[in-house]
């Protein structure tokens, strides 16, 4: 397989993660939900476990690929700014949804089942995204 599969599947893991621990902390602190913060951390771990067998079977080939030398490292002025809670929120889990994207067509390459289980974690995304947008602008209006 291409290295430049395996650094896409790296980037992609690690940016879904990313994308999902910062929209669970702003759930988790400003909303106090102990349900939405429950399903986002659920999700997250959910994302990380379903591809632990691929990690351990191509683990030399993950890290081996990993380079910080990116062309696409450099921040548009869009990303380097946020308007509120909200935007932060949806800038981080529209991260995810798009990493979660990325890994389904990718792993088309490896596991058809483990492509539907990416693409499936993606609707829960959209699902949780729309309720706990509802409760963080609740917030800005009590």
């Amino acid at each position: 397989m291409d290295k430049g599969v395996y650094r896409i599947i790296d980037a992609n893991l690690n940016r879904v993660m990313e994308g999902l621990r910062v929209s669970e902390d702003i759930i988790r602190f400003s909303t106090n939900n102990e349900k939405l913060t429950l399903r986002l951390k659920e999700l997250r771990h959910e994302v990380f476990e379903a591809i632990k067998n691929l990690r351990k079977e191509h683990f030399q080939e993950l890290v081996s690929s990993r380079d910080i030398n990116d062309v696409g490292f450099k921040s548009t002025p869009s990303e380097q700014t946020r308007e509120n809670l909200v935007d932060l929120f949806l800038a981080n889990t529209q991260r995810g949804k798009e990493s979660l994207r990325v890994l389904e067509e990718v792993l088309k390459l490896f596991d058809q089942a483990l492509s539907q289980k990416y693409k499936n974690f993606r609707f829960k995304l959209y699902e949780i995204e729309k309720i706990a947008t509802e409760e963080i602008e609740g917030l800005s209006s009590v």
